[in-house]
């Protein structure tokens, strides 16, 4: 690529002062929240609206230049780093509320809008936007599309794409449509379905069309103490299997209590073995008649100790605690390496389990912290690059939690995304032709290949190095030949 000509021609689209070339600037660039995979931008361009976006992506369509989209960078699988140089477009800039629509629910918002600043600016109207991952002070909704995020609101309303309605796109030649639009069921094929989840490599959203909802006339939470993680797991279905759809269920480990605590205090107990954190919504008697049915599932596996928070504050704070965990971790490791892969819920204490034993087979602490309500795990591997081989260590035992959650009917993923992370792992869950169907459908929309390259889809050799310093082949010597 003749950089500095390209620079010139992407300056005349969005100014030059949205064009980052500056090789210390860009560094900025060169990662996401998975700190181990980094790649950097030979460009970075900061637009401003759908037209100078697809002035961008014209110009490397033209030009044959890899491009990929970035909202706030908060990811999680190495899904919006530049593998292949090229043209990096943040959307950060991308982040205005352009219409509410109280009457009948909808919202339409830039990519770059904070999720949780469009339930700020709807609360005192009494609505909100359900979709709330750990990182909704930060991740753009953009992101969210990308990654189909989920949040701990998942088991009562679904992840982001139930609540995306339509979307602006830039196509990767430039070209912009509209996929679904402002109505519950639209004509035609469910492109919306398509796109959200596709990880930013069928284009690029300018516009999302979402849905909004009126608050709860009123929410309970309550928080279970447990001596034991199997009791803590296995309350987990007791309460699905009463017939019960809570809002949330969360869980944390003692590791994740104690960093927490250090860092938030938010009056979780520090002896305890796990906390489950359940919240119920909905009519006020509807939700006071869901507490004791609950807390009797808790006493049936052998609840230590339960609070029921007793007031928005006590209860905001119990969230924050759980919002506030990954962050947090700093306080008792120095780095952690993340896991989220799915399980069937009633597979939760056996994989907790395992999880412990591949702790004391590797001499890595873990804090697990996830959404026990649909199975999201997020085991935190914590470790320290200063200590040799520790990272790859924590690589070969996420690898293990991931192949053991497959085995056990779940999947690599729950809202992480694929990305750069867990390409080579498909195999494990997808046959040959069950990938080429994909890869398919990424030719269907990106021909040329030139949208966010490099990711979701397995390199050509098995056992392909994994990680930043891509010293160790994980694969063949963790999972056996793809």
């Amino acid at each position: 690529m003749e950089k500095e000509r390209i620079a010139k021609v992407l300056a005349g689209i969005v100014g030059a002062e949205a064009v980052v070339v500056d090789a210390g600037e860009l560094r900025v660039y060169e990662t996401d929240g998975l700190t181990v995979f980094k790649a950097m931008p030979d460009i970075v361009v900061l637009p401003q609206s759908t037209e100078q976006v697809a002035g961008v992506v014209k110009v490397c369509h033209r030009e044959k230049i890899p491009f990929v989209a970035r909202g706030a960078g908060t990811g999680l699988s190495g899904g919006a780093l530049a593998v292949e140089g090229g043209v990096l477009i943040g959307l950060n800039r991308m982040n205005r509320i352009l219409e509410v629509d109280y009457e009948n629910q909808r919202a339409v918002v830039e990519p770059g809008m904070v999720n949780v600043w469009l339930t700020n600016a709807l609360a005192p109207r009494g609505y909100y936007y359900s979709p709330d991952p750990a990182s909704q002070t930060a991740c753009s909704i953009g992101g969210n599309v990308a990654e189909n995020s989920g949040g701990p609101r998942t088991p009562k309303y679904g992840v982001t794409t139930n609540h995306v309605l339509g979307l602006e796109v830039v196509l990767p030649n430039g070209e912009v449509v509209r996929l679904g639009g402002r109505t519950l069921d639209p004509l035609g094929y469910d492109l919306t379905g398509v796109f959200v989840g596709s990880e930013g490599t069928f284009g690029i959203a300018t516009k999302v069309f979402v849905r909004i909802m009126r608050k709860p006339e009123a929410v309970k939470t309550l928080m279970g103490v447990f001596n034991t993680i199997e009791d803590a797991s296995n309350s987990v279905s007791g309460i699905v299997g009463r017939g019960i759809i809570p809002v949330a269920i969360e869980m944390m480990d003692n590791n994740a209590i104690q960093a927490v605590e250090k860092g938030v205090a938010a009056g979780y107990p520090l002896d305890a073995v796990a906390v489950l954190l359940v919240e119920v919504d909905g009519p006020k008697d509807e939700v006071e008649a869901l507490v004791e049915p609950i807390k009797e599932v808790l006493k049936e596996n052998q609840v230590r100790e339960i609070r029921v928070a007793k007031d928005d504050n006590e209860r905001l704070l119990l969230w924050k605690g759980r919002k506030a965990a990954f962050a947090a971790m700093g306080q008792i490791s120095p780095e952690y390496y993340v896991q989220d892969s799915v399980i069937p819920r009633t597979k939760l204490p056996s994989i907790m389990r395992l999880i412990g034993d591949l702790s004391q087979k590797y001499g890595l602490r873990v804090a697990n912290v996830f959404h026990a309500g649909d199975g999201n795990l997020h085991p935190l591997i914590l470790y320290s690059s200063a200590n040799e081989g520790e990272l790859h260590k924590a690589e070969a035992m996420g690898a293990e939690i991931i192949k053991a959650c497959v085995d056990m009917g779940g999947s690599l993923t729950g809202e992480h995304g694929i990305g750069l992370e867990k390409r080579d792992f498909m195999p494990l869950m997808f046959t040959g032709d069950d990938l080429a169907a994909m890869r398919k459908a990424k030719k269907a929309f990106d021909p040329d290949g030139l949208m966010n390259p490099g990711k979701i889809f397995p390199t050509a050799k098995a056992g392909v190095e994994v990680g930043a310093a891509g010293q160790r082949q994980i694969l063949d010597k963790v999972l056996g030949p793809a």
